[in-house]
C-alpha cells in the first residue's frame, strides 16, 4: 500500500531554514504528481508546491522565491527545502501524490491527491 512519511519539521528562528523529507513507498516512485501541502489550524489545506514525473515544478507564486521542491528518485524521496523562514510559515507540512495532472499539469489542489503523508509541523518563531 502507498505510505508517505514527512520529517525533518521542526522550531526554528525567523531567517532560518529547514529543509522536509517524504519518504514513498508502496508504489513505483517517480510516475505521478507529488505536492506539499500546508495547513493551519482551522484552515483548509493550501498548496505549496508540486513536481510532476518530468521532474517539471510549479509553486504557489508566494513562495517560490523562498521554497524549492525536489526529488530524489535514488531514495524515493521528495524534498521541500525551505528559506528565510518567517512567522507565517508556521503550519502542519504534508506531502502528498498520485496527483490527478489538469492540462498535463500538476495542480496545488488538495482535491486532486489521492494519499497523504501524517504531516510535519514547522513553526518559525520571531
Amino acid at each position: 500500500q502507498v505510505q508517505l512519511v514527512e520529517s525533518g519539521g521542526g522550531s526554528v528562528q525567523a531567517g532560518g531554514s529547514l529543509r522536509l523529507s517524504c519518504a514513498a513507498s508502496g508504489y513505483t516512485y517517480g510516475g505521478y504528481c507529488m505536492a506539499w501541502f500546508r495547513q493551519y489550524p482551522a484552515k483548509e489545506r493550501e498548496g505549496v508546491a508540486a513536481i510532476g514525473s518530468d521532474g517539471s515544478s510549479r509553486y504557489v507564486w508566494s513562495l517560490k522565491d523562498r521554497f524549492t521542491i525536489f526529488n530524489d528518485s535514488s531514495k524515493n524521496t521528495l524534498y521541500l527545502q525551505m528559506n528565510s523562514l518567517k512567522p507565517e510559515d508556521t503550519a502542519m507540512y504534508y506531502c502528498a501524490t498520485h496527483g490527478t495532472p489538469v492540462d498535463s499539469l500538476c495542480t496545488l489542489q488538495a482535491r486532486d491527491y489521492n494519499y497523504w503523508g501524517q504531516g510535519t509541523q514547522v513553526t518559525v518563531s520571531s
